[in-house]
């Protein structure tokens, strides 16, 4: 058996740098956040093949000592924190003292600073690798510190292997830089790359030069189709109330990957699944599956309820009150999402492809429409086809209707109906051009969020049925409706077992009244047979409202009068998260006059 034997300093630095220093782009993380720390608001950083060659950041911070320069080279020495309640309220970015060392151990350094505006009074050192002394010598400098990094790795060439290629490396750098320059919108952030100015990252002064910032980061897309949030929540426990910022994407730009979510606590970039289910939870019924939702948000809580000494490149955190920030977080989002207006619900899409793209497929059962009484609030009538002059005389109504709004703003979003396409999309007029409707989806949307607020209001409204159903199922079904009989009857549905593999629909909510009961049970059970226990049932009793909104909703061939029509569209106005139907897709779409022009080659 070996030997138990104390570590050399020198394998003991380069073990430590492993945690922290695994690529070029954990080094510029960590010597930002210096420089931030130090209170710099105007940063260079310049890079050589994608900083495996060079990394030098310089910034105009407040600088360090002589006296301390060979000190901030040394393990576990910082100036962030001194006591145990520091690192239980830590309020810097960095803490641990240990980047300047580790970096310092895998590559050759130079590190100068200045503490005033005398440039004369600036010092530098220089280290290649660790267990080195530096010394201290005179080097003018302006106030502030540039760190300067050769030859990353240039000692441990097992490491430098798992280097990828320069450019590969570069867009790593570039990645941490786009993160700090959305975490601190005040500095001015310059990156050179290979001799060549790569990005300039203006400070904002305004509310639009944030944007123009996240439009730099993100791209115009996401800067004109997202929405600025902005709560606060005060706890009598907190000394100082938990905000939320920044801005969130509308349902209707999503990703095929979560590329565009960066989420900032006190100033940090962390990844957190705590975090990242609260958000995906405030879109869960608005978002298309398998798309991600895009957002940049900035959390600002007391330091003491988050500890961020849990990962050594501090990529992690840990909530002290973990319920209390996801619900939050949840609110806040969800709550957002359901105040956004029509205009910014709209699916647009491009004229090329108007009718390609359009706002989705009708759902199950689309094909057969057997009459559905609705009691939602929309006028379903017995209406037929329109004839010719009668389609005439509704148009001739439509523009009398036009000249009598004296004002843009009179005239309702979605406009005013014209006809129905092919039994399945309404088409209606507002002042900017064409809306398209998917009435299928967009009902569906509208019965769902009525059963949530009448859920969350008072019990539903139940309808017995004149005639009971019967069903025939499988004895495992049976066992569901026997055990889950109460939460069903909280949402309105009757259900009692009768034999071995039979059951009985006594009442089923009044919203859903003459919709096909049997099938409803049935797919509801085989909801509740997908989420297992009765406490998850509740948990997700929005999958299952959804589902029995799906068959409450109008389907497809269904003849709507231009008055129903114009009653739908009102709902949809009216209505929460109207734009997306319960599965993610687009309920609606607009097309600008503009638009359609272009699909024409007018004025070309």
């Amino acid at each position: 058996m070996a030997l138990i034997r104390q570590l050399d300093e020198r394998l003991i630095n380069q073990i430590a740098a492993g945690e922290v220093v695994e690529r070029p782009a954990a080094v510029v993380k960590e010597l930002l956040e210096n420089a931030l720390d130090a209170g710099a608001d105007r940063i260079e950083v310049v890079l050589e093949e994608g900083g495996t060659r060079l990394i030098r950041i310089r910034d105009n911070g407040e600088g360090i000592a002589h006296a301390d320069l060979p000190l901030a080279l040394s393990r576990h020495a910082t100036s962030k924190i001194q006591t145990l309640d520091d690192l239980e309220g830590v309020a810097t970015l960095g803490f641990r003292g240990e980047a300047l060392a580790s970096i310092a151990a895998v590559s050759r350094m130079t590190l100068t600073s200045c503490v005033t505006d005398d440039v004369s009074d600036g010092a530098t050192v220089t280290v290649s690798g660790p267990a080195q002394v530096p010394d201290v010598s005179p080097a003018p400098h302006p106030r502030g510190t540039t760190v300067e990094v050769n030859d990353l790795f240039f000692n441990t060439p097992a490491r430098r292997k798992f280097l990828r290629t320069a450019r590969t490396e570069w867009g790593r750098v570039d990645e941490v830089v786009r993160k700090i320059s959305l975490s601190h919108p005040f500095t001015d952030l310059r990156v050179v790359h290979n001799g060549k100015s790569i990005r300039h990252y203006l400070p904002t002064h305004d509310d639009a030069d944030a944007l123009k910032r996240v439009a730099t980061a993100f791209g115009d897309e996401f800067a004109s189709q997202s929405t600025t949030i902005e709560v606060s929540a005060a706890d009598p426990s907190l000394s100082d109330p938990m905000s939320l910022q920044g801005w969130i994407a509308w349902p209707t730009y999503s990703r095929s990957q979560p590329d565009q979510q960066y989420f900032f606590i006190n100033g940090r970039m962390v990844k957190d699944k705590l975090i990242t289910h609260a958000v995906r939870t405030a879109y869960h019924d608005v978002l298309f599956h398998g798309r991600h939702p895009a957002y940049v948000l900035f959390l600002s809580l007391p330091p003491k309820l988050v500890d961020v000494n849990v990962h050594p490149a501090k990529h992690e955190v840990r909530f002290r009150e973990s319920r209390m920030v996801h619900d939050f977080l949840f609110r806040s989002i969800h709550g957002q999402l359901a105040s956004l207006s029509p205009g910014e619900q709209a699916f647009v899409s491009d004229p090329v492809t108007l009718m390609s793209g359009g706002a989705g497929s009708m759902g199950a059962g689309a094909s057969s429409y057997r009459g559905i009484q609705d009691q939602s609030g929309l006028p379903l009538g017995a209406a037929g086809v329109l004839s010719s002059a009668s389609a005439a005389e509704t148009v001739s109504r439509y523009g009398a209707l036009l000249a009598e709004v004296p004002d843009n703003d009179e005239v309702p979003p979605l406009g005013y109906a014209m006809a129905q396409l092919h039994g399945v999309y309404i088409l209606a007029q507002n002042r900017d051009g064409l809306v398209i409707v998917d009435m299928h989806a967009a009902h569906e949307r509208i019965v769902y969020e009525r059963m949530k607020q009448t859920l969350d209001d008072e019990s539903v409204q139940v309808q017995p049925l004149l005639v009971p159903v019967t069903l025939h199922l499988s004895e495992n079904e049976c066992d569901l409706i026997e055990s889950y009989a109460m939460q069903l009857v909280e949402f309105g549905l009757h259900v009692a077992r009768q034999g071995v593999e039979s059951a009985r629909i006594d009442a089923i909510p009044a919203l859903l009244l003459r919709s096909e009961a049997e099938q409803l049970v049935r797919d509801v059970m085989a909801d509740i047979s997908s989420l297992g226990t009765s406490q998850r049932l509740i948990q997700h009793r929005d999958q299952i409202l959804s589902t029995m909104a799906c068959h409450g909703s109008v389907r497809a061939n269904r003849r709507l009068s231009i008055e129903e029509m114009n009653a739908l569209l009102r709902d949809i106005e009216q209505t929460e998260r109207s734009g997306q139907c319960n599965h993610g897709r687009p309920t609606w779409i607009e097309q600008p006059l503009s638009a359609l022009d272009r699909l024409f080659l007018r004025g070309q």
